[in-house]
């Protein structure tokens, strides 16, 4: 396992493809030091937080938070804890999102979902404790894990701008609200307007949260550079949501590690069954024009939000 994430210096020089892959190893890593061991009871519960959190995932949402930190100087330390804080409680929405209540589901990146694995009630703790565990992980002091230079008397207050900038992503006006009407959704004919009130809050939401993140533990933000990240995090979380909605009616289970096809199944409302397929594909690629453009301003440091932003279009799984 690679145990840390190089610092900033040594990935500047490397093409996309490595920069991701580092960034996605050395998360296993951040993962491993901020998740419970299974050593301390209870530990079947933390054996279960592992097995859903670590060894799986594109991490787009750390990729995310690293890339906007590096714009800013955000400290490594502090866009560790960023990074797996926002993974935490993007992975424990899975956990949800998969039981029985829910969507119902067996297979999530390519392996039994935690209700199947486990059971229903730890599947449930499992989500409870992982999103705890990201706000114990965001709001820890970072004196001991910062250079004496790169401590300065602003740190405190921004990270609570970050532990708030979360939990209102996390919950019933953002992640969780957007949740809530996708249930109340089933069967039902939505707008495109509503169809985007939903995804925005469902995972607009936290991926504008990862952006954000990076972002605030550096330097202050000008109201400029704010609305451009902001602008930005709004086309890619719209457009993840797009190309989730094509994939699901595209790709196979194989290659999605969940199950294809569900959508249609459960009768949800999507982008392809509203617009169609073209028309999804061609808003995917305009929101990626979108989330470019609003990157214009901040030059080749912002290299690696703008690679990201072909990532969310362009993938395939």
């Amino acid at each position: 396992m690679n145990a840390h994430i190089p610092a900033a210096s040594a990935l500047t020089s490397l093409g996309f493809a490595d920069w991701m892959g580092q960034v996605q190893a050395g998360m296993e890593g951040v993962l491993d030091r901020f998740l419970p061991p299974t050593s301390v009871v209870p530990a079947r519960l933390h054996e279960a937080m592992r097995y859903t959190a670590m060894d799986g995932g594109k991490r787009v949402r750390p990729l995310l938070v690293y890339a906007a930190g590096e714009i800013f100087d955000t400290p490594r330390a502090l866009l560790d804890r960023a990074a797996a804080a926002v993974e935490m409680i993007h992975v424990y929405s899975l956990v949800h999102d998969d039981m029985p209540c829910m969507d119902d589901d067996a297979l999530r990146r390519g392996k039994p979902t935690v209700h199947v694995k486990y059971d229903e009630a730890t599947a449930l703790l499992v989500g409870d404790a992982l999103q705890a565990q990201a706000f114990a992980t965001l709001s820890a002091p970072l004196e001991a894990e910062l250079a004496a230079a790169a401590v300065d008397a602003g740190l405190p207050a921004r990270q609570l701008r970050m532990v708030s900038l979360l939990a209102q992503a996390s919950g019933s006006v953002g992640m969780c609200g957007g949740q809530a009407i996708d249930l109340a959704s089933v069967g039902m004919t939505l707008s495109l307007s509503e169809l985007e009130q939903m995804h925005r809050l469902k995972t607009g939401a936290l991926l504008r949260a990862a952006v954000l993140l990076g972002a605030l533990g550096g330097k202050a933000l000008s109201a400029e550079e704010s609305a451009a990240l902001d602008d930005y995090a709004r086309a890619i979380g719209l457009a993840f949501q797009v190309v989730d909605d094509i994939l699901d009616a595209t790709a196979d289970s194989a290659t999605l590690g969940k199950t294809a096809g569900k959508d249609a199944a459960d009768n949800k409302p999507t982008y392809v069954s509203i617009l169609g397929l073209a028309e999804s594909q061609a808003l995917a690629e305009k929101l990626r024009g979108n989330a470019q453009q609003a990157l214009a301003g901040f030059g080749d440091k912002a290299r690696r939000l703008r690679e990201l932003a072909d990532l969310i279009v362009q993938r395939k799984t």
